[in-house]
């Protein structure tokens, strides 16, 4: 027998907020005139609604007056809607005859300056919000089971810590990484601050443990190719590039017993092709068939096909090993993971866009980059510091902070890069190190030290000599005879013009999201912020998730943090992305379309709409009906708003609800 349909009988419950909302919006009035709508039983305001007392009366209320539905008018949903709908369900009603109208960020925060239109506002927002909780439904939620691995994408030092703690917590772990070997920027770099630990002596072992770890699976010089399915049942197409040569593994699968890439580097130094190394930003050369750097994981050689002239020379120095196959072609291979880490790190700022610096047309002016390989001793000059033009050591050596950083010029990048100042302290102190008499000037806006032993780290640079010029660098030109620089600025602390020559310049640029951010994004269903880094699902509740269930993000790809920031944000997103795989299913929120079959005609118009491929057809009752995968469906409503027979509609936000809402607006709630 069919459950008898009761008359609506709605309470509605007027938050404070402290002064947020009671500040600007007259609360009394607002709840008075709620009580007066229709099927609007109990009106009630409190200072907190969030806090236990608050929810106390929510659950009473709905026990004392047996009602149905519930609206609460508060803050923003994203903060307290699960808070809210747990109180209606302790209270007894189904958790999705609950209401929002958010009165704080749409109306006291924004008409601060106007309160009796603010309270004006907020009577239409509870009227609004009361007439479509008039005609909620019980909704239940569906669960999915959810596959027992996880994937990385960008095996960096964030990719990297993440994929070690899945893979500890007993998660079979996919590390997928575009590069032929893992480590990404921190593997260019020298030492690390404040601590100024050397940086491969930190990120060696960690490289050595993913690469051998049990519960790791490591695809280098892969990238992902497509994306399908939903959380739990990620279904994803690995491109595994050509690498012209097989690691032991392959050889042996292949037959070849004893074979395959030891790293021995006979076939580089047979190779006759010489290229200049991206991994050594150009300053140190490399052979067609390479390696980046003696640390790499795996240490399988490369061939740059690109460059290779197919001569054969290094088929014939491997000999026996036959590891070298001149005629590979890239493999594809899809695996079924149930979460995701997206870790693709950054790009630097192409800094040659700011003329006024000289990057690219004076010799002597390098990037910070640039300068990490100069002083590294694995570098290309073995760790000491020269200029580029005559290859002399440089005893006076600007460092231009900000270098495309908080630049609203529209040519750099508005906001701050955060990790330039320190790194820029670093150097400082690298160069009165090694260099004795070496004098650096730092150039800055601002020195944002705001990590833990930062600011002391601040001070020692300070007190070891570096000299500070506040204000930012207005030009940099070159002597033509000397090729010593020009660095002009205006001290603003001493209010006069700076024009002060040095031998090197050391431009501190802004980092930006990768170049490939885009079509890996939108494989995984990820929105950007106005800036293009990916955007997590809350900056301060849900920073490491995103708005695709299961897909999380670590490090920079989010935006710019240091080193100890993305090793934490890995750590918290690894924990995040083994929730759902532990508990072994996960349930999803009942905001699906539905279709009703009698209306559909199977012109499957809606299919192509759906943004994240959650139609198709099937074939019932000798008929062709849309059918929606409803852990695809995110509920944006698109096909539902297309479908030319109205046989779509959404659960939560059917017709009839929206209606209701639109007449309350526009009539007052009259029919």
């Amino acid at each position: 027998m069919a459950e008898e349909k009761k008359q609506p009988r709605i309470g509605v419950f007027v938050c404070h907020c402290g002064t947020n909302i009671a500040g600007t919006i007259d609360v009394e009035s607002v709840k008075d005139y709620a009580a007066t709508l229709p099927n609007v039983i109990v009106a009630d305001d409190y200072q907190y609604m969030c806090s236990t007392p608050g929810q106390a009366k929510i659950i009473d209320a709905i026990k004392d007056h047996d009602l149905t539905g519930i609206v609460v008018a508060a803050c923003t949903p994203r903060l307290h809607e699960p808070t809210f709908r747990t109180a209606t369900k302790e209270g007894g009603l189904n958790p999705f005859r609950f209401e929002m109208a958010n009165i704080r960020d749409q109306n006291s925060w924004v008409h601060m300056h106007d309160p009796e239109g603010a309270t004006a506002k907020a009577k239409d927002a509870i009227r609004i919000a009361a007439a479509k909780a008039s005609l909620l439904e019980d909704l239940y939620p569906k669960s999915v089971p959810v596959e027992h691995a996880a994937m990385v994408v960008g095996a960096g030092v964030g990719g990297i810590q993440a994929a070690l703690d899945l893979a500890n917590a007993g998660i079979k772990t996919y590390l997928v990484e575009k590069n032929p070997t893992v480590g990404g920027r921190m593997s260019q770099l020298d030492k690390t601050f404040p601590t100024l630990d050397c940086s491969q002596c930190i990120l060696t072992p960690k490289m050595v443990d993913v690469g051998r770890h049990p519960n790791i699976e490591l695809h280098t010089y892969t990238e992902v190719e497509s994306v399908d399915g939903y959380i739990g049942n990620f279904d994803i197409t690995l491109r595994k590039k050509a690498r012209g040569v097989m690691s032991q593994d392959e050889a042996t699968a292949k037959g070849i017993v004893g074979g395959g890439c030891n790293g021995c580097g006979d076939c580089a130094a047979a190779c006759p092709v010489i290229k200049p190394n991206p991994f050594e930003f150009g300053m140190a050369p490399r052979k067609a068939i390479y390696i980046f750097h003696p640390q790499v994981v795996p240490l399988v050689y490369t061939i740059d096909f690109d460059a290779c002239v197919k001569c054969g020379l290094c088929v014939e120095a491997c000999g026996e090993k036959k590891a070298i196959d001149l005629e590979m072609t890239d493999t594809f291979e899809t695996v079924k993971v149930g979460t995701v880490i997206l870790s693709t790190g950054y790009d630097m700022f192409e800094i040659e866009k700011k003329r006024e610096w000289g990057y690219k047309q004076f010799d002597n002016v390098i990037t910070s980059l640039e300068f990490e390989r100069l002083i590294c001793a694995s570098g290309p000059t073995g760790g000491h510091l020269i200029r580029p033009s005559d290859g002399e050591t440089p005893m006076k050596v600007a460092f231009v902070l900000c270098a495309g950083s908080r630049d609203n010029t529209g040519v750099g990048k508005p906001y701050c890069s955060r990790f330039c100042c320190m790194y820029s302290l670093k150097h400082a102190h690298q160069i009165m190190e090694k260099i004795p008499g070496c004098q650096p000037y730092i150039f800055y806006m601002d020195i944002r030290s705001f990590g833990k032993m930062y600011e002391e780290f601040y001070y020692r640079i300070q007190n070891e000599g570096a000299k500070f010029i506040r204000g930012r660098v207005a030009n940099v030109l070159e002597d033509a005879k000397t090729k010593n620089l020009h660095v002009y600025a205006e001290d603003t602390l001493l209010g006069r013009p700076v024009d002060l020559e040095v031998d090197m310049v050391v431009l501190a640029a802004a980092v930006q999201p990768t170049e490939n951010i885009d079509p890996v994004r939108k494989m995984f269903g990820v929105s950007c912020s106005q800036d293009g880094w990916m955007l997590e699902a809350h900056p301060k509740l849900n920073p490491c998730g995103t708005t695709t269930a299961g897909v999380f993000l670590a490090g920079v790809c989010q935006g710019p943090k240091d080193i100890p920031d993305t090793v934490a944000q890995a750590e918290g997103a690894a924990s995040a992305a083994s929730i759902p795989i532990h508990t072994g299913k996960v349930e999803l929120e009942p905001y699906f379309a539905q279709c009703l079959e009698e209306k559909c005609a199977g012109c499957g118009m809606c299919i192509s709409q759906c943004p994240y491929s959650a139609l198709d057809l099937i074939e019932k009752d000798g008929k062709q009906v849309m059918h929606v995968t409803e852990a695809k469906c995110k509920g944006c409503g698109t096909c539902g708003g297309f479908c030319p027979g109205g046989a779509i509609y959404m659960q939560h936000f059917t017709t009839p609800q929206i209606v209701a809402q639109i007449d309350a607006f526009l009539l007052g709630g009259e029919q």
